[in-house]
Order: C-alpha cells, then sequence, then structure tokens
C-alpha cells in the first residue's frame, strides 16, 4: 500500500481550511528555495505538494514547477492557482516521471508520512539530475514545537497507527534527516532551523484551521468531529495572547542534499 492510499483521504477533507494552515509555511519555503539557488527556467518537483502555496511562489521566481501529491481535495485547488502545470496524484514511493527529469526536488513536510520514507527519498534522487538539489523539511525538535501540545489532544481519539506511519516528529531529531538522505543515496550538504508561528485570530479560526490537517481528520473519522474539535479547543487554550488571538510557536527544520 503506496502513501496516496492512506493519506489522501484524511488530507481531502478541508481544503479550504488548509490553504490558511499553509501559510505558516512561507518562511520554509522562502529558505530552501534560497538554499538551492531557486531561478529562472529550473525544473523543480514538489512531492506532497498540498495546495500548491509552493509551487506558486515557486513559478513567481521563473521555476517551471511540477508537483504530486495524495490528497485529490488539495490538487484541486493546487490547479485552480496553477493551472499550466503538470499536477498529479501518486505515491511518493513510485513517481510517474522519467529519470534525471528535475534540476530541484523538494519536500516540505511530506517525507515522514510516506509508507517507506527512504523508498520516497530514492525515487526523488532518481527523478532529479545528477548534482541536483533535494530539499527536505520537516518539524523540529518536539520541545521547541508548541504544536505537540495540539497533536497530544487528539492523540487519544486517534485509531490504531496507519501501516508504516511513524508520525509527524520522526524525522526531528538532529540528524535524523541526514541519515534518511544518505540511506538513499543523496549527500547532505547543510542544515538550518527556521521558526514558523501559527497565528490564529481568534479560538474557532484556530480550531477550524487546524482541524484541516490529515491527522486531525483521521481523529473525525474515528471518534466523531464535536469530541475532536471540543479537545482541539480546549488545547488551544494555553496558546490564548492577550489581544484574543492565539499562537503556537514552531520551529522547522530543513536539510538541502545533493542527488
Amino acid at each position: 500500500m503506496g502513501s496516496s492510499d492512506v493519506q489522501g483521504k484524511m488530507w481531502s477533507a478541508a481544503p479550504e481550511d488548509w490553504l490558511e494552515n499553509e501559510r505558516f509555511c512561507i518562511p520554509l519555503y522562502e529558505a530552501v528555495f534560497s538554499g538551492v539557488d531557486l531561478a529562472d527556467g529550473v525544473r523543480i518537483l514538489d512531492l506532497g505538494c498540498g495546495a500548491g502555496l509552493a509551487m506558486q511562489m515557486a513559478a513567481e521566481r521563473g521555476a517551471v514547477v511540477t508537483g504530486i501529491d495524495a490528497a485529490d481535495g488539495l490538487l484541486g485547488v493546487a490547479r485552480s492557482r496553477l493551472p499550466d502545470a503538470d499536477l498529479r496524484k501518486g505515491d511518493l514511493e513510485a513517481l510517474p516521471y522519467p529519470d534525471d527529469s528535475f534540476d530541484v526536488v523538494t519536500s516540505f513536510n511530506a517525507v515522514q508520512f510516506a509508507t517507506d520514507p527512504v523508498a520516497a527519498l530514492r525515487e526523488a534522487k532518481r527523478v532529479a539530475t545528477p548534482g541536483g538539489k533535494v530539499g527536505i523539511v520537516t518539524w523540529g525538535e518536539l520541545e521547541r514545537c508548541d504544536i505537540r501540545l495540539i497533536l497530544a489532544a487528539i492523540g487519544p481519539l486517534l485509531p490504531s497507527p496507519l501501516p508504516g506511519a511513524v508520525g509527524p516528529f520522526a524525522l526531528s531529531e538532529p540528524g535524523k534527516l541526514e541519515s534518511l538522505a544518505a540511506a538513499a543515496g543523496l549527500v547532505p550538504e547543510r542544515s538550518a532551523e527556521v521558526p514558523a508561528p501559527f497565528t490564529f485570530p481568534n479560538l474557532d479560526a484556530a480550531v477550524r484551521i487546524q482541524m484541516s490537517a490529515g491527522p486531525f481528520q483521521r481523529a473525525v473519522e474515528h471518534a466523531g468531529k464535536e469530541v475532536v474539535s471540543n479537545a482541539v479547543r480546549e488545547a488551544f487554550f494555553s496558546a490564548s495572547q492577550s489581544d484574543g488571538s492565539y499562537r503556537l510557536n514552531n520551529t522547522f527544520r530543513y536539510l538541502i542534499a545533493t542527488a
């Protein structure tokens, strides 16, 4: 069973709400694009492209963009943003592209959701040109990510883990990304961290936007929307700010490797 089989439905449930979640990742996109020297004419493939914001930003830099994702709902949004781009549904472990097709391959917080992350990165290496760049982003260390408090609230509401699933923080410890990349035949070059706070105007928005993410939708399927919503709402109380907004301080880690 590939990653699209197990992840597609979860991430398609609330694509419009996910648009608001995706904007929190803009600092990550900018950092990686600078790290791979993304420029006019560069051919880039985004693994787990979601609703397409990263690809849209890449296209604005003049890149030729291609994307693949498991979720029909998110791909529908991405196609509306980038009607001329090659956007496909599929598995990260079996990419439908010829060898040496892309100058840059990116994966923004997606590889850890693959059924086989090493196989996914082997595919990234295969479709990259020799010497091409692969940029991989994942969550930073658990204790530096406030999202852990929200995820902990839905932990008891989730069914048994998906096949091959190891959780969103599977690659967060220092050295994990480098080890994974090396196991896939990539050559790690440099890594860095990027702060990316999640900010919400009010509690209702915080709950609605956060629940668009796949793990929360899986909890809804298992325990019901009201139960999950109440748990998320309660977990967000610790993130309240004096002006009535809500904020989760998070850190992400990225790695630039060579194919």
